[in-house]
């Protein structure tokens, strides 16, 4: 795993961005949220993303893998060395990681972001408001 690896990976989800914060941090966002964070200089991690309970307990038993630091409450994994996953099995944690986030966004953002159409009971509600607001004119 390098950066352009994590790059190519994390920018290929929809929605997904990439913002450099907190002085040399690579954080990949969707939503604004975001999913996953890598330091651009040596670190004691070299990357943290969010997991699932079951994932994050089965994780950190693993050797290389700790809870993240500052984000271990909302269930971050930390990879101490570069090696310590697979990159078949990170690119599934990254996408999952990806996919918890997004689906704690609003859904209007959801919907944004995918591209979806508002249903035909979403229409019938923007129009009655539309009504709504005419009359009281």
């Amino acid at each position: 795993m390098n950066v352009d690896w994590l790059r190519e990976v994390c920018l290929a989800f929809p929605g997904a961005t990439e913002q450099i914060q907190w002085g040399s941090d690579l954080l990949f966002k969707v939503g604004g949220k975001m999913f996953a964070v890598t330091p651009l200089e040596p670190a004691p991690v070299c990357l943290s993303f969010k997991a699932s309970p079951e994932t994050f307990a089965e994780l950190t038993e693993r050797p290389n893998i700790v809870p993240a630091p500052y984000l271990a409450r909302a269930q971050w994994v930390a990879l101490e060395t570069r090696d310590a996953l697979p990159a078949q099995e990170l690119a599934r944690l990254l996408r999952e990681s990806y996919e918890m986030v997004f689906a704690k966004l609003p859904r209007k953002t959801r919907e944004a972001i995918s591209g979806a159409k508002p249903t035909a009971r979403q229409s019938r509600r923007k129009k009655r408001a539309k009504k709504k607001r005419g009359r009281s004119r």
